[in-house]
């Protein structure tokens, strides 16, 4: 969920997300650049946890539409295995100085930055970069931010004419508060801004799913013991929180996925195994004590099962994935709280899930509604819905107790 909010606005696990416009010289947004505000101070550890939540919580598409992602960087976060799960061509990875100026230190961090390059990010540099120490880093630069909050004009007019001359670089204005500093940059050719001037930076909140941190784990260790797909599902499939964030991460326009992803089983062959360890390890890193209540996620899971098994009798093992994830998902607004359109409004789904989620219609929202049915004793719609689908009470029971068995409710 993307929200507008202040710090305090909410008592739920999420992460504060302050984003500001970058614009050319016809105030068209040619990118955002992403602040975490929910920790301090800023470490590589909040820089991962800060792209990692925007795109499992939030979605690039929903957070910066279809123009470029700025993120700031420490120089230990830049081998993390979050850059493995965005498209490069979406994102400017801003490169911070080192702080002091050591020649064989430049030269040490050179492989990966050009490694980073080589993977299409783009790289954005403050004017340090054009400093003679930071001499072999200038090829690799995309973006130079000039920062006018130290920069004089003179100085400006130098570092500028330098850039120009010696980069192909574009260059950034940043913190541009004043239209005499807009005036006195673009006189000098700059032709992309950023700053209180044409915008404030907007606080957001993405509310964080927090999977069992004892599902993460397990899921782990069937990654690295190189599972097939079956064993990865089946371990998906007992965590809702886990399954949704997967599903969320997938049909985000961060990993320019060309087609629509509607099950656990196709996430899994269509991200592969490298890509799942790095998403898992880096979900279990943000795990919180406060949460979805236990009980609604394991609702979740047994309803999710129990439909599944029942459509199995119905239909092929595509139907049956269906029915699992409109179970499983069927109770996303107690998880996420906000209604349950809008909840499935962040993910992609076939009109058929979504109808069955939200009217109940079709043979999954008939299948939905029998499982709530043996939720509450709701003897009623029980009969109804075993009629409308012709299956008999002892397969329901039997489907039922091997749901609770399955998500370990009841013991085996």
């Amino acid at each position: 969920m993307l929200s507008q909010s202040s710090p305090a606005a909410s008592g739920r696990p999420g992460a504060m997300i302050a984003r500001q416009a970058i614009v050319n010289g016809q105030e068209a947004v040619i990118g955002y650049e992403l602040f975490d505000r929910s920790r301090s101070p800023h470490t590589a550890a909040s820089d991962m946890m800060l792209v990692f939540t925007a795109l499992s919580h939030v979605g690039i598409d929903e957070l910066v539409g279809p123009t470029l992602l700025f993120v700031n960087c420490t120089h230990e976060s830049l081998s993390g295995g979050h850059l493995d799960l965005v498209d490069p061509d979406k994102v400017v990875l801003e490169i911070p100085p080192l702080g002091h100026v050591a020649a064989s230190e430049v030269r040490a961090r050179l492989t990966i930055l050009s490694s980073l390059r080589e993977r299409g990010f783009s790289l954005a540099f403050n004017h340090t970069v054009l400093e003679s120490a930071y001499a072999p880093w200038l090829p690799l630069a995309d973006y130079i931010k000039l920062d006018m909050s130290v920069l004089a004009a003179d100085q400006a007019s130098v570092l500028i004419s330098y850039a120009s001359r010696h980069s192909r670089a574009e260059l950034i204005a940043e913190k541009i508060e004043s239209a005499q500093q807009y005036d006195m940059v673009s006189s000098l050719g700059v032709q992309m801004f950023q700053g209180f001037w044409f915008s404030r930076p907007t606080l957001v909140q993405a509310r964080v799913l927090t999977p069992s941190q004892a599902i993460t784990v397990q899921l782990l260790n069937v990654l690295r013991s190189q599972a097939g797909a079956d064993a990865i599902e089946e371990v998906l499939k007992k965590d809702a929180s886990l399954s949704f964030s997967l599903l969320r991460l997938i049909n985000s326009a961060s990993l320019g996925m060309t087609r629509e992803v509607s099950s656990l089983r196709q996430a899994v062959m269509l991200l592969g195994l490298k890509r799942l360890f790095r998403w898992a390890a880096l979900l279990l890193t943000a795990v919180r004590s406060a949460g979805t209540p236990p009980a609604v996620a394991q609702t979740a899971v047994v309803r999710a099962r129990l439909m599944e098994l029942l459509a199995l009798r119905l239909g092929d093992q595509e139907t049956a994935d269906e029915a699992f994830v409109v179970g499983l998902f069927s109770m996303l607004d107690q998880m996420l709280g906000m209604p349950l359109a809008e909840a499935l409004g962040l993910l992609s789904l076939p009109a058929s899930v979504t109808e069955a989620l939200l009217q109940q219609s079709g043979t999954h929202g008939r299948l939905l509604a029998l499982a709530i049915a043996c939720e509450n004793g709701d003897e009623p719609t029980f009969t109804r819905m075993a009629q409308a689908l012709a299956l008999d009470i002892g397969q329901i029971n039997a489907a039922h107790l091997q749901a609770l068995t399955w998500a370990g409710v009841v013991g085996h």
